[in-house]
Formats: structure tokens, sequence, C-alpha cells
């Protein structure tokens, strides 16, 4: 299956379309859009692993570093229909070929790209030419251009364009972006397949993390003669004891599965950073779990599970996917750690939780959904959960009454201290997929079919990255999480809502987050994600057992 270049551009050019003034409709529509470039560790000659700016490879299909496109369409003609769409690729020359993989040729690039033309950019400017003189008055489109998350069009390459203006045509940024969000926003049969194997991906090398714990827990992790003395550990015999090393193999399964980037950082916590959201910077994914009677100065990279030391139970939470050809995959799992790959029977309960609040939201994901509805029930179960453990209390607690109900406690917003964050957000050529699509300035929760429509406590939604109505098409991740953090815990120490002695049973989980990929169907959802989440399978390989 190729790469749906023309359905791409022409979806692209119909919401642009769509956005203009009524008097700008009917005019030719032109886009210019510069591909990245390959970027370089600062003060040095030394690359950084290339990856194609977002929107160009939508509308391209192309990895070729310092391309251009160039687009011709306009209402009502053959351009409506088969719109010019012309490649710009780099010619290669001898030092490419001396230092790096040198860029494709012309005849290759016509035979794998679906696009009109294929040249090199010197030509560039005689196609923009040849357009001003072929659509008189046309608008051309580019993408913002005083922001720098996107590739700079090469001056001589504008000239021509500004220069139109002084003929009736005109140039803006305005338009673009958006336009090219809201065609993102939706994916066709060959994105869902993209984005199904970085999952598949992802979900394998997720599960690899696991089987390396549990192989540990069965002591089937031997250590050779002279290993770590005289030799350095191979794989098989490597140890989880710390975070970089459970990164270390996530990365390194993706990769040897053809995957060369990660959609983002890994997030990798253990014990009670889990609270952390996203700890991956500045200090994250670098500590070593947290052991028992045995001192973390203790640690080093060696057979030491089965000499004595022990973890102390722990939950080790990995936030991580990788991309396949431009497509991510987003998943996270949290899984025993220590007490023999069994979770503690606190962690399990906060576990089982939010593994409730993500199918309670699944099983109502379809297509006219708001995705705030989806939000606002995940929220639902996270009080119903806490009133069942005894964190929140309820009208059944002593003293108390009708102000500890479930719909009082949602009322609070006291639930954001333990689930700050969106239940999901869109996901693409992005992690965080076509923002202002996803979570438009103008949010139509409120009035849906001439109804109030439910809506919670206003902080609920403060840092959601979706919220519009599902549509078939969309991919979205479903991640609802529980978090003891001691900076959120803080706006509720002194609560009434809250038994304070229950709580403190639970803080040392740190936090537990389940998160899948699902694509929206016209009947429901279908989820893309591969490894499992039940606990009884998660407990069975993080301890050996399966």
């Amino acid at each position: 299956m190729h790469y749906q270049v023309t359905q791409h551009v022409l979806k692209t050019c119909q919401y642009l379309v769509s956005l203009l003034p009524d008097s700008e409709k009917t005019k030719p529509q032109v886009l210019l859009l510069a591909g990245g470039v390959v970027d370089y560790r600062n003060d040095t000659d030394r690359e950084i692993a290339f990856r194609q700016e977002s929107n160009f490879y939508y509308l391209t299909g192309c990895n070729t570093p310092s391309s251009y496109v160039l687009v011709g369409y306009q209402p009502g003609t053959s351009l409506d229909k088969t719109p010019s769409v012309e490649l710009f690729i780099p010619e290669a020359n001898l030092a490419d070929m001396m230092w790096s993989v040198p860029p494709i040729s012309l005849a290759a690039a016509k035979e794998i790209h679906d696009v009109t033309r294929v040249d090199h950019p010197p030509a560039l400017p005689a196609a923009v030419a040849k357009l001003i003189k072929a659509l008189p008055g046309a608008l051309f489109h580019v993408l913002p251009r005083a922001s720098p998350l996107f590739p700079v069009i090469n001056e001589e390459y504008l000239q021509p364009i500004l220069a139109a203006e002084n003929e009736g045509g005109a140039v803006t940024d305005f338009y673009l972006l958006s336009a090219l969000h809201r065609a993102r926003l939706t994916k066709d049969a060959h994105e869902i397949s993209l984005i199904q194997k970085a999952c598949d991906i992802s979900s394998r090398a997720h599960e690899v993390v696991m089987r390396v714990l549990g192989a540990a827990v069965k002591g089937g992790i031997v250590v050779g003669a002279g290993a770590g003395v005289d030799r350095p550990l191979l794989p098989g015999e490597w140890l989880i004891e710390k975070e970089a090393e459970a990164e270390a193999i996530f990365v390194a399964s993706c990769r040897r599965e053809g995957a060369v980037h990660q959609a983002y950082l890994p997030i990798v916590a253990a014990s009670t950073r889990a609270s952390t959201l996203h700890y991956c910077c500045n200090g994250g994914n670098d500590k070593e779990f947290a052991w028992g009677p045995v001192g973390a100065d203790d640690h080093q990279n060696r057979n030491s599970l089965s000499s004595g030391k022990d973890f102390k139970p722990q939950v080790l939470l990995i936030d991580a996917g990788c991309e396949w050809t431009c497509y991510a995959a987003d998943i996270t799992r949290t899984m025993p750690v220590g007490n023999g790959g069994k979770f503690t029977p606190e962690a399990k309960a906060i576990y089982e939780l939010v593994l409730e609040m993500q199918k309670a939201c699944m099983e109502i994901l379809k297509p006219g959904l708001h995705w705030d509805a989806a939000h606002l029930l995940s929220h639902r179960v996270l009080v119903r959960g806490f009133q069942k453990l005894g964190i929140f209390k309820s009208p059944s607690s002593p003293n108390s009454g009708s102000w500890a109900s479930e719909e009082a406690i949602l009322a609070s917003g006291q639930s954001t201290a333990f689930y700050p964050h969106g239940l999901g957000h869109s996901l693409g050529m992005d992690v965080h997929d076509v923002p202002s699509a996803s979570k438009p300035a103008v949010n139509n929760t409120i009035a849906e079919n001439n109804k109030a429509v439910e809506l919670g406590h206003a902080s609920f939604y403060e840092f959601l990255r979706l919220r519009v109505k599902l549509e078939e098409g969309m991919v979205v991740t479903v991640e609802p999480g529980i978090y003891f953090s001691p900076h959120l815990l803080a706006s509720v120490r002194e609560s009434a809502l809250i038994d304070h002695e229950v709580l403190k049973r639970y803080e040392s989980v740190g936090g537990v987050r389940i998160e899948d990929v699902v694509h929206i169907t016209a009947e429901g959802m279908e989820s893309l994600t591969k490894v499992k989440s039940d606990v009884e399978w998660i407990e069975g390989v993080c301890s050996g057992a399966l």
C-alpha cells in the first residue's frame, strides 16, 4: 500500500478552502512547504538523526532532507480532482556520497512518490513562475514564517511569490497550518497500518522489559565466567536494576525491529517517582530501583539478584513508544518490581481501579461522542473507586452525609489532585498530534443538540489535549492514571472529604498509568495496542510464571 499523497493533498486543500473568506474560495491556491534539514550538534559537524517535518511528510511521504513541495489547486477546475504536486529533492554530490548516504535519485523518487513531477531545488523558481503565469491571482500558502517550529523557506524561492503580490496574488501563512491539522486529525487505512506497526513493535518492547524482570525473579539470568571483570555483560546477562537499564532494553528492542526513532523521550519511573507525569529529563530515567535491606549505594551492574539483594516492593511505570516511518505509538504499562513480581495489595488496588477507569471509557467511545464526556466518566469511576477503598469518604462513612456523596466530591474537583491530566490525546505523526484541531480555541461541549452537557469541575479540563467530538478515523490514546504526588496532594491535605489515615497507606504506590492506542471506527473503537494489561498476565510475566 503506497502513501496516499494525492488524497492527503486534496483533503488539505479542501479544508483550506473551507477556512477562506467567501471572496477567496474560488481563487487558485498554491502551497509551498520546505522539508526539514539535517541538524547538527552544537558547534560541531556531527549530525543529529534526521526526522522529517510532519506536515511536509503528510503532503509528500518524502523523508529526504532539504526537500520542497509545490502544490497547485483550484476548485471547479481539473486541479480540483488532480492537484499538481511537484517535489524537489537535493541532488547528490561527491561530499554526500563520501560522508553519508546520498539523497535518492530522481528516477527512484518518481517510482516511489505519488506526485506529478520530481526535480531538484534549483528548478523550483521556474516552477513557481510557471504556476504564477498559469494561475493568475493565486493565493500562496506557507506555514507560519515567524515560528521556529517549521523549516525556513529559502528566500530565493519566496521572491517570485512575493513579487506576484503586485499582480493580484498574495502570500499568507494564516490558513495552511490549521488546514493541515484538521486534515491530519482523521487517518486513512494506510496511516492506520503505520500506527499499528509502531504499536506492535512498542508492545513487544514493553513485554521484553517485563520478561527480563520475570526471568531475573526466577533466576533465569545467569552471568557467565568473567562477566563484568574480564569482559562486559552480554545482552542475555543484563539485569534491570535501575530505570536507565529498563529504558535501554525498551529502546534496543524497538531498534532491532527497525524503528529508527522513539516517538518521544521514554518515561521510565520506579517507586514513588512514578507520580511525576513526564519523568524523562532533567534527572529522570536515571535512578536505581528502591532496594530493601541493602542500600542503593551497593548497586553494581552484575547478577546481584541472586546474591541476597532484594527490591523493596514498588511499581515501574514505562510510558514509551517508537515511530514507524513518521507515525507514532504511545503506550504505558505499570508493572510490579520486587515482591516476587507481584503487586502489593495497595498497588494492586490502585492498578485495578485505573484499569476500570480505562475500560469504562473505552466502552463508550464512538463517533459523535465528545471527548469531555469520556474524560468526566474517568473521574467519576475514580471517585467511586476511592470511596470503596476509603480514601474518599462516602455518605456511609462515620460522621458524613450528603456532603460526601459522589456528586459532591466531583463538584469539589478534588479528584484532580490524584488525576491531573487528560484522559488522552490525538495520535498520528506526532505523539500529541495536531493541537489546533484536537483542542480548538472554542470548545463545543457546552451546547450539544441544544442541551447542556455535564462538565463536572473546571479543573478536570485544565490540561486536556483533546476537546472535540470523536470522528471515524481518529486515533487517540486512552490513558487514565492515579498518582500520589506530594506536590499535588498538598492542595487536599486538609480536605474533610478524604480519610487521611487511609490515604497514607497508598502514598507509597507512587503512581499508576495504563495507556493504549485506539482507532475510532464506524461502530465504536478498536485497540491498536497488543501488549496485555490485566493483573493476572502482568503479574504472571513479571514473576516469571508465564
